[in-house]
This record gives structure tokens, C-alpha cells and sequence, in this order.
């Protein structure tokens, strides 16, 4: 299933996330795709929200994953800087994918060849105008209802 969604404000980016947020399970793996500014954080905070967690949502950039604690919990990735095997492992990605959390994994161009079958895929991109968003997702049928 393939479905785009355009927001044109940080609030709708991150009411996009929210519908998001609300529909993933357990061991779900949702993973950006997009450049710098397009946007992850605003809806990585949206998806917090609708998974139901009381946090505050930051960039893991320097960090590498932050992880909001709930039940599922919610580890948030920067991949931005792993560049290799031993990278990515340092990380904790595998015991993560194993922990039944739910994974924002930003830059997952980096690491997409290690990215679990069921993943949900999100391209983000810039569109017309200046605040515009082009959200593609791409998974299986749960997405027919983002940003509805």
C-alpha cells in the first residue's frame, strides 16, 4: 500500500505523525527518508503523542536514539552519521528490534539494507511552498487512514 499526504505547517506535520502514532503496534519499524529540515522530529513528536506517551521529544542527533519510555516505548534513531557494520552496531539497533519498542529510525537511507521486512517506509520531501511536505508512505494497509 502506497499513500502521500502533503502538510503545509509544522502543526499538520505533526498531527500527520499523530494518526501515525496511533495506529502502530509493538515491533513496528517506521523509517524516514528525507534531507535535513524536512520535518522528522515534528512528526517523530506527533507520533509520541499518538502512541499515547507524556515526553518531550528532541532530536537524537548527538545522542544516536533517544528512548521515550511506555508501553509500547518509542526509541527514536538518528542513523545520520553510522557509516559501517560497527557503526550501527554500536548503536543498538538489533537489541532494540528485538525489545517489542516501536523504532523512528531517521536517515534510514544508512541502514536501509538491514531494515526488517515489515517496515514501514516514509519519504519525506519538499514541496512547492516553503513549509510544504510531501509525506509518501509505504507499507502495508494500517496506512490507508493517515492523516484522515
Amino acid at each position: 500500500m502506497k499513500k502521500t499526504v502533503t502538510t503545509n505547517t509544522p502543526e499538520a506535520t505533526h498531527q500527520l505523525g499523530k494518526s501515525l502514532g496511533a495506529i502502530l503496534h509493538r515491533g513496528d519499524v517506521v523509517a524516514y527518508f528525507g534531507g535535513l529540515g524536512m520535518g522528522k522530529t515534528a512528526f517523530t513528536r506527533g507520533i509520541a503523542e499518538g502512541m499515547g506517551l507524556d515526553c518531550h521529544v528532541s532530536s537524537p542527533t548527538f545522542a544516536i536514539v533517544n528512548v521515550y519510555d511506555g508501553s509500547p516505548k518509542l526509541c527514536h534513531f538518528d542513523m545520520y552519521r553510522i557509516d559501517g557494520w560497527d557503526d550501527l552496531c554500536t548503536t543498538g539497533f538489533f537489541e532494540y528490534l528485538d525489545d517489542d519498542a516501536v523504532l523512528a529510525v531517521e536517515w534510514s537511507e544508512n541502514i536501509e539494507n538491514v531494515l526488517p521486512d515489515n517496515t514501514l517506509f516514509v519519504m519525506i520531501e519538499k514541496g512547492e511552498n516553503e513549509c510544504d511536505r510531501i509525506f509518501t508512505f509505504e507499507g502495508d494497509d494500517r496506512l490507508e487512514n493517515i492523516g484522515c
